[in-house]
């Protein structure tokens, strides 16, 4: 993760957590208003003002996770969304409000699975079989004093709730592992895909390569550099100029000729190599056919256009092939600027009578679209 997108990813994940917690809170409302309907109708054994406590704490506690979640000091905890302090204190004060209930005891037991429910996809398997715990043992401990003090009316249903808790929370332990399992074998396919993806990313961009680049001097082929220029055409404005140029290597048939094709190979690699050094990054060099080369140099004006193809060409005729004597190494030039609105097939045929004047000059030189108007 850059340190540009992590601050962006914090927010985002703030936001989902805040969205997150107006669920919690909502289902305390919901709680709230069941509350008010028991107090209503008598089903509380406490007195009123032990209820209106409890409302009153179960406020606070939401009140004090906001003031987490909206300060961002929850991001300073191991957990940011604060799922098992959130699951605790719900199973709190689900307990003390069972612990109040009478006759309506077991139709709020529902409160413990909901509770649970709220930590099944965040919380790990063994946390939450501790909440889960923690659970049955607060109940079962109400039960328990209930028991001990001559409190239960109905010992059987007590038996019974307990039973059912039990089997409600053992149901959504064995669910909560399920979910784990079935979440890390998808974490596990989704990086076996990423990691396809990005091995076809990888493929495909060789294959990019192979289809761009001439496979014997590595520079760009004829297709891949007519897309580029042209796409250079099109950036072009009133105040702005590019450098077009075919270059041939002089007397190649009689290098293969002579020294055969291999030296010939050798040839064309030390001209590839010669053009890399001598040109800009922003500079296009490519293989057009054969011995045949084409330069797109962008933003110069005829001056500089000629000064780089010149530097070009007295460095071609000094370097030496590897494994190879060839001597008297030298090339021509047909030099043409683009300009805006120009057409591309227009501006290559420009430059190939250039070159075909250089060669009928005597070779070992170049020649400008512009010097021919002169003439």
């Amino acid at each position: 993760m850059t340190s540009s997108n992590k601050p962006l990813n914090q927010k985002t994940l703030q936001r989902l957590l805040v969205k997150r917690f107006g669920m919690a809170v909502a289902s305390y409302l919901a709680i709230f208003a069941l509350v008010s309907i028991a107090h209503y109708y008598g089903l509380f054994a406490a007195a009123g003002g032990a209820v209106a406590l409890l409302l009153a704490a179960a406020t606070a506690s939401q009140l004090l996770f906001f003031g987490l979640f909206l300060s961002g000091r929850n991001q300073s905890f191991r957990d940011p969304s604060l799922t098992e302090a959130q699951v605790l204190v719900a199973l709190g004060l689900t307990t003390v409000l069972v612990a109040m209930l009478d006759q309506a005891r077991g139709s709020l037991l529902v409160l413990y699975p909901m509770s649970m429910l709220f930590g099944l996809f965040q919380l790990r398997v063994w946390v939450f079989f501790r909440c889960a715990c923690l659970a049955f043992v607060c109940f079962a401990g109400i039960n328990l004093y209930e028991f001990q003090a001559g409190l239960i009316q109905d010992i059987g249903l007590a038996v019974l709730q307990t039973c059912v808790l039990a089997l409600v929370l053992a149901w959504l332990n064995l669910f909560a592992w399920y979910m784990q399992q079935m979440r890390q074998r998808m974490r596990k396919r989704r990086f076996a895909l990423q990691a396809h993806q990005e091995t076809l990313r990888g493929m495909m961009r060789q294959l990019e390569d192979m289809v761009a680049t001439d496979e014997l001097t590595g520079l760009c082929n004829r297709r891949h550099f007519l897309r580029m220029a042209a796409q250079a055409l099109e950036t072009l404005t009133p105040m702005r100029q590019h450098g077009l140029a075919l270059i041939d290597l002089d007397h190649f048939k009689h290098i293969n000729d002579r020294y055969g094709h291999a030296a010939g190979d050798r040839v064309l690699q030390a001209f590839a190599s010669v053009a890399s050094e001598c040109l800009r990054d922003g500079d296009v060099i490519a293989r057009y056919g054969g011995e045949e080369f084409v330069l797109l140099i962008p933003d110069t004006d005829a001056d500089a256009f000629r000064a780089c193809c010149e530097r070009l060409r007295v460095a071609f005729s000094e370097c030496k092939p590897v494994n190879v004597k060839v001597s008297n190494l030298s090339l021509s030039v047909g030099m043409t600027l683009l300009s805006m609105y120009d057409n591309l097939d227009e501006a290559l045929h420009r430059a190939d009578q250039a070159l075909y004047q250089a060669k009928r000059s005597g070779r070992n030189r170049s020649a400008s679209t512009w010097e021919l108007a002169d003439a």
